[in-house]
């Protein structure tokens, strides 16, 4: 089977469109990048070739600092649902912190800002719990904080104990092994692709995720049982991640609210430690919102593409959501990562190499595939063949 990113209107289906949000990111992005040159020759210039990376550099004369900014959408909803948030902190640093690591910044200090209709203490203390153990887990240090008392300009699920929005802003320290941030210069045909597994949705496509869950279980879906139909050797404990912020995950979730709040994998130490051990990396790719595909093409920088044939399997819930839903694979593999939270680019010779350091730290890791010369992205998998135009 091969299907395109057009076969369907993905907009009707998720409730937006990521063709326009792609379009009203880099107009953002080309009004910003119009200030630049307040700071040229100064203290904190911004780089000039980053463009539609994951997180932009700052110089302070020979350091080269990295800096980006993300919040964790929609999945809020869920905790408010479950009337639980310990465990959001470690997707507010994943979002950050892996988007920082791809481009070769070591992350290291964090500042969020928690805008609120009403604030509740307790609900803030679980929120700041979870960053902690989110930032012990990660290596980053918390120096800024904010929260906002909006009244009804926030709103969210009803009846929870506070509504409320998360963001932050996080920098890092380019990493000594690196002389320039990685942008995907250095991609060239031949080269192999890593793929690191994740273990839950992370925190994107939730939009398309709620209107299914929905669709498929009323209002109350948040309710609805889980796992009943998986099969003895997807049950609890196979996942194989020896990561603190799993406490919760699709595999021991026994609702659907459950599944969805599982917590974010953060990537960044593992991706150090293959840093940290020499081993080659020429770009990476945070599988964000815009599913594996459109994320990959943005370090995809010298008319190059790609074949990716051993990917990790989607997690049994995405797929039991799409197919309760009527989710085609085109459109699962464009909302949500599918099992797949980060692609890495390196040398054919050192992929395993790599693969063996990331699964050394606790990750699950393999070789997923090549670079190819031809542009577009090709995803095998079971589905049928997957292909993604540039």
């Amino acid at each position: 089977m091969s299907q395109t990113s057009n076969d369907t209107n993905l907009k009707a289906t998720a409730g937006y469109s990521i063709e326009e949000g792609n379009a009203a990111s880099k107009n953002a992005y080309h009004w910003a990048q119009k200030t630049f040159s307040t700071r040229a020759g100064k203290p904190g210039e911004p780089a000039q070739d980053l463009a539609g990376g994951f997180s932009n550099e700052i110089r302070f004369g020979a350091e080269r600092l990295g800096i980006g900014s993300d919040g964790i959408g929609t999945k809020i909803e869920v905790a408010e649902r479950l009337d639980r948030y310990d465990t959001l902190g470690y997707d507010l640093i994943a979002m950050v912190a892996d988007d920082l690591i791809v481009a070769g910044f070591v992350p290291t200090n964090l500042s969020n800002i928690i805008d609120v209709n009403t604030l509740n203490y307790e609900v803030v203390d679980e929120l700041m719990r979870g960053l902690h153990d989110a930032a012990q887990f990660s290596q980053i240090a918390v120096t800024g904080g904010e929260i906002a008392e909006l009244g009804n300009r926030i709103g969210g699920y009803p009846g929870a104990k506070m509504n409320f929005n998360w963001c932050s802003t996080a920098v890092g320290v380019l990493h000594p092994s690196l002389e320039r941030p990685l942008s995907g210069a250095n991609v060239r045909a031949s080269q192999a692709v890593v793929a690191l597994h994740s273990p839950s949705f992370r925190s994107n496509g939730y939009s398309l995720a709620r209107r299914a869950l929905t669709k498929t279980f009323g209002e109350k879906w948040h309710e609805a049982p889980f796992g009943e139909s998986r099969s003895k050797n997807e049950e609890v404990g196979t996942d194989g991640t020896s990561a603190d912020n799993q406490q919760l995950t699709t595999d021991n979730s026994k609702t659907w609210g459950e599944v969805m709040l599982a917590p974010s994998l953060i990537y960044s130490p593992g991706v150090a430690a293959v840093l940290d051990a020499g081993l080659p990396l020429h770009a990476a790719a945070h599988i964000t919102g815009g599913g594996i595909a459109d994320n990959f093409k943005r370090v995809l920088k010298n008319g190059v593409g790609a074949v990716l044939d051993n990917l990790f399997a989607p997690l049994p819930a995405m797929q039991q959501l799409a197919e309760l839903a009527g989710i085609s694979p085109t459109e699962a593999y464009l909302y949500w990562n599918m099992g797949n939270g980060m692609l890495l680019v390196t040398d054919e010779a050192q992929a395993e190499a790599v693969a063996e350091t990331l699964r050394a730290h606790g990750y699950q890791a393999q070789v997923a595939g090549r670079i190819t010369p031809e542009t577009d992205v090709v995803l095998h998998v079971g589905a049928g063949e997957l292909r993604y135009e540039a």
